[in-house]
């Protein structure tokens, strides 16, 4: 596939119904983590232009900061910490409607309103999770929650 998105406008559902065929292609064949990781925030990012798109990976007893796209970033998340740590001590999506009313809440940035963190499981290992960031507080829904799920479901584990 070439290495341009077809950026969809409509409803969110139809712009997720759109952009997930073209990530299948982007991964298909590339057998490397971070490359496929990179691939997906930026697809996302350039398709919503959220504020911030990356991964998180377990690594030992901490979320490590993967590939992103946006502002620099918390580099190590403990386990609980945080929506990210949250969403891994939980092993499930959260969805924070307002950050500043999350407990906890790690603020990488002071313009990060709201936010969704999504489990990424090789089989039934969690690895890492998939954080999203809007400057817009309420941003994310269940609609997001559904196919940000498919999304990280096809990561290949290699």
């Amino acid at each position: 596939m070439a290495e341009d998105l077809n950026i969809q406008k409509g409803t969110k559902q139809e712009q997720y119904e759109s952009l997930i065929p073209q990530i299948q292609g982007l991964l298909m064949g590339e057998t490397n983590l971070i490359a496929n990781l990179a691939n997906i925030s930026a697809a996302l990012k350039e398709q919503f232009n959220w504020w911030w798109v990356g991964f998180y990976w377990i690594h030992e007893d901490e979320l490590v900061l993967g590939p992103f796209q946006g502002p620099v970033a918390c580099t190590r998340i403990k386990k609980g910490r945080g929506v990210c740590g949250g969403a891994w001590e939980k092993g499930e999506t959260l969805i924070v409607e307002d950050v500043e009313k999350f407990p906890g809440h790690i603020a990488c940035s002071s313009a990060s309103k709201s936010e969704i963190v999504v489990p990424v499981y090789f089989g039934e290992k969690m690895v890492g999770v998939l954080d999203v960031d809007s400057e817009h507080l309420s941003h994310y829904d269940d609609t997001d929650k559904r196919y940000l799920e498919k999304i990280v479901a096809l990561i290949p584990n290699s």
